[in-house]
């Protein structure tokens, strides 16, 4: 008799001569160049998610600006020429933004579909959150991040502070508490009421408590995310689905209702969720885990590689400085210690343009984002100078770090120039160009179309602000001035940001003003 492990091996080996035989797909006349990997259903998920910048650029210089693979169960075309990115945008009544995003919003978080077209609730997602995040509602954000941030730099952490002591801690830990806790305040309010409270001492502390294990709980749960959107269920990971359970009890309605200074973005969400959903109250509580997790997991490491290479960068920390100081100046807005808060307006952040390029630049190095869009039947995509035949449900990609890292767009792209968004004016650059042609897309970490991230303006904002109050408040440097340059975590390429691979110690301490 043979031994059961002979005859299991047989199997699989069986299954996998008979997949290669059978069940490969066959690249069909007029389709892209087929790349369909050697293991069943991966594909060529194993390469592509070690190095995905690496094994795209393979890819384009064997077969071209636009070649399919087979990732994970599905055939992602990618179209790597950015003259032909607008014929992706022009394609709405062939390909669909919205049903891979609800999708993953679904199987991610875990409340029932938010696709109208599936009967759980008739709520315009996209634009709830343009109508929240921009125009007149983002004066609004930007007000309450600014008091919050202040709260939490110097209040909610003073216990650390001492008169001109020192204080190391790691640069990524630092940034994650700091806008975690800024931006948790400022979407989904306080506990408890500032005005007339002889108690409010120990409820800011209670309250700094919950948030804090909050931020434990996104962490713990952040860290499978990438393994969600690729499939895996959430119940693989016991302490993740945990901590994902725990969010959503804590950001349940009548948790919420008790909670002061609510955002208008949150508050529209409620009502819409009660008015216009059949979700049970834990649904509508991981609705509101999503919008927490939008809201942080890419901010949190942008501030991060912002902040690291201003740190890296002299010249850029010295013309960053005297950018905000002149606009403190202006605005007369003097810095104290005496509970007298900073105030920048809108305006008076937009009249940033070296932040802005620096934070540009430090995005640039650090985004892995992917645009998708879905064929809803089989059609012909017209590129510039070529058509390709797309089958239904196939997935059509940009992924925009191909374009970040072209050496004939960006001079010198591994490296940080912190002026590089800025023209010889001094004022922000968008004339950039490839084979001697201007380009239209040339920085995508937000994705770009209709799909475009609409939290945007509020994360660049929140990065500026967040900057203006460190260097206003706060000596700070590296304890290792010549720490290398941290390597991008590439287990969430093609989720946006990248965070570092390890932490980065540095030290900082009050100003004596």
């Amino acid at each position: 008799m043979f031994p059961a492990s002979w005859i299991w091996g047989m199997a699989v080996i069986l299954c996998c001569v008979s997949w290669f035989l059978l069940g490969r797909r066959r690249r069909r006349q007029g389709e892209p160049p087929l790349e369909n990997g050697f293991l069943p259903y991966l594909g060529c998920a194993l390469k592509f998610g070690a190095n995905p910048l690496e094994f795209l650029k393979e890819k384009q210089k064997k077969h071209g600006h636009i070649f399919t693979c087979h990732v994970a169960g599905k055939y992602i075309h990618f179209l790597t020429d950015p003259f032909s990115y607008h014929a992706l945008m022009r394609q709405g009544k062939h390909l669909d933004w919205k049903k891979f995003h609800f999708a993953t919003s679904a199987k991610a978080f875990g409340h029932g579909s938010i696709d109208p077209a599936e009967g759980n609730t008739t709520e315009n997602f996209h634009q709830t959150f343009i109508r929240t995040l921009q125009g007149n509602a983002l004066d609004a954000l930007i007000e309450a991040m600014m008091e919050n941030l202040q709260y939490v730099m110097l209040q909610s952490r003073a216990p650390k502070l001492q008169s001109n002591t020192w204080v190391t801690e790691g640069l990524y830990t630092f940034c994650c508490q700091v806008m975690f806790e800024s931006g948790f305040l400022t979407l989904f309010g306080k506990e408890f009421n500032s005005s007339n409270d002889k108690n409010l001492s120990s409820k800011q502390e209670t309250e700094r408590a919950h948030i804090l294990n909050a931020l434990e709980n996104f962490k713990e749960f952040d860290k499978i995310f990438p393994a969600l959107v690729a499939g895996l269920p959430i119940h693989l990971f016991k302490s993740a689905h945990s901590a994902r359970e725990k969010l959503g009890e804590a950001l349940l309605h009548k948790n919420l209702l008790k909670r002061d200074n609510l955002s208008e973005l949150v508050t529209l969400r409620m009502f819409l969720n009660d008015t216009l959903s059949t979700f049970d109250d834990m649904e509508k509580a991981k609705t509101h885990v999503a919008v927490l997790w939008a809201s942080q997991a890419n901010t949190i490491p942008a501030t991060f590689w912002t902040l690291f290479y201003l740190l890296k960068s002299p010249e850029a920390m010295k013309a960053a400085t005297k950018e905000v100081q002149s606009v403190l100046e202006s605005a007369e807005e003097s810095i104290s210690l005496d509970g007298k808060h900073i105030s920048l307006n809108r305006k008076q952040l937009d009249n940033m343009p070296i932040l802005d390029s620096i934070i540009k630049e430090a995005m640039r190095l650090s985004s892995a984002s992917m645009t998708f869009r879905v064929a809803k039947e089989d059609f012909t995509l017209h590129l510039e100078n070529d058509f390709y035949n797309i089958r239904k449900d196939d997935v059509v990609a940009l992924y925009p770090q191909l374009l970040h890292f072209d050496p004939e767009i960006y001079a010198d792209p591994l490296t940080f120039k912190y002026d590089r968004f800025l023209n010889e004016k001094g004022e922000e650059k968008t004339d950039f160009y490839r084979s001697g042609r201007k380009l239209k897309y040339y920085y995508m970490p937000f994705g770009t179309g209709i799909a475009k991230c609409p939290g945007r303006l509020f994360a660049v904002h929140e990065i500026k602000q967040f900057l203006a109050l460190i260097f206003s408040y706060f000596e700070i440097e590296l304890v290792d001035s010549n720490v290398k340059c941290p390597s991008l975590d590439q287990s969430r390429a093609g989720l946006g940001i990248l965070q570092p691979s390890n932490d980065i110690d540095f030290r900082y301490r009050l100003k004596c003003l």
